[in-house]
C-alpha cells in the first residue's frame, strides 16, 4: 500500500474501473489516498479523510506533501502565467514552497492569496455560512465541490473542514449519530434524514440541500420540503439529528 497527495483541483472516484463507470465521489486538491491496488491506469484507492473506496486515474498524484494550510472559500483563485482562470475548491489543503507579502506559492507557478486560506487545524463552527456558500450550485451525483454537488457531500464538507470524520454516503451517516424518528418543532442544527436524501435545518421554518429533482443547492421551507419529498418520492423522514 502506498500513500499519495492528489494535485487535481477535482478527480473523479469511480465504481469501476473506468469512465463509462459510475462516479460514486470526488478527491481535491491535497487530499491524502491510499493506493490498495494497480490496475493498468487505473488505481483502487482508499481516502483518508472519509475511508471511501474506489478507482481514480493514475496521474496528478505526489508523494510526500507537507499539509500546512486549507482553503475556507467556496472558490479560491489561483494566480498563475496561465490565462485561464483557475480555482481551488472549498477545504482543499495545500503545501506552501514560497512566501510572499501577499501570496503564497503552493505548486511551482501557481499562488493563492494569504487571505483565502487558513491554517489547517483552523476550526469553522458556523455551518450556515459554509452550507449557504454552495446555494444555487449545480446538484450532482457524487460531487463535493462548487462545479456540483450531492446531498450528503453537503454535509459532509463541513466536518471535513472541521478535521472531523463524517461518513460520506447518506445511508452511512443516518447510523453515525443517534437521532429521533420525529419532531413536532425543528430547530437550526437539525439534519433530516430520508432514505438516499438529506437536508439541514437552518432555522425553525427553513432548511438548505442538494436537490436532485430541481438540480441545485435550494433554502426551501421545512414542513412544505418533508410535503414534497412524501408526494413526489414517497419517502417518510427516517431520522433526525444533531449537527
Amino acid at each position: 500500500m502506498t500513500d499519495l497527495f492528489s494535485t487535481s483541483l477535482i478527480k473523479n472516484i469511480y465504481r469501476k474501473p473506468s469512465k463509462k463507470s459510475e462516479v460514486t465521489s470526488q478527491i481535491i486538491y491535497g487530499e491524502k489516498i491510499r493506493i490498495l491496488k494497480f490496475a493498468n491506469r487505473w488505481l483502487k484507492i482508499k481516502t483518508y479523510n472519509d475511508n471511501y473506496s474506489g478507482y481514480i486515474t493514475n496521474d496528478k498524484l505526489k508523494e510526500g506533501l507537507k499539509i500546512i494550510f486549507k482553503t475556507h472559500k467556496l472558490k479560491t483563485r489561483i494566480f498563475s502565467q496561465n490565462k485561464k482562470k483557475n480555482f481551488l475548491t472549498f477545504n482543499s489543503r495545500l503545501p506552501i514552497i514560497t512566501k510572499r507579502k501577499k501570496f503564497l506559492e503552493f505548486e511551482k507557478g501557481k499562488w493563492v492569496k494569504r487571505t483565502d486560506i487558513k491554517p489547517i487545524n483552523h476550526k469553522y463552527r458556523n455551518f450556515v455560512k459554509i452550507l449557504k456558500s454552495f446555494k444555487n450550485c449545480k446538484y450532482t451525483w457524487g460531487g463535493k465541490s462548487y462545479k456540483g454537488i450531492d446531498c450528503s457531500a453537503l454535509i459532509q464538507l463541513y466536518y471535513l473542514y472541521n478535521n472531523k470524520f463524517f461518513p460520506r454516503d447518506t445511508k452511512d451517516q443516518i447510523s453515525f449519530k443517534k437521532g429521533k424518528k420525529k419532531l413536532v418543532k425543528f430547530s437550526k442544527g437539525d439534519i433530516i434524514y430520508w432514505k438516499g436524501h438529506v437536508a439541514v435545518c437552518l432555522s425553525k421554518n427553513k432548511l438548505i440541500h442538494a436537490y436532485g429533482p430541481r438540480k441545485k443547492v435550494l433554502i426551501m421551507n421545512i414542513k412544505k420540503t418533508i410535503e414534497l419529498i412524501d408526494e413526489t418520492a414517497k419517502l417518510k423522514v427516517k431520522k433526525i439529528i444533531k449537527i
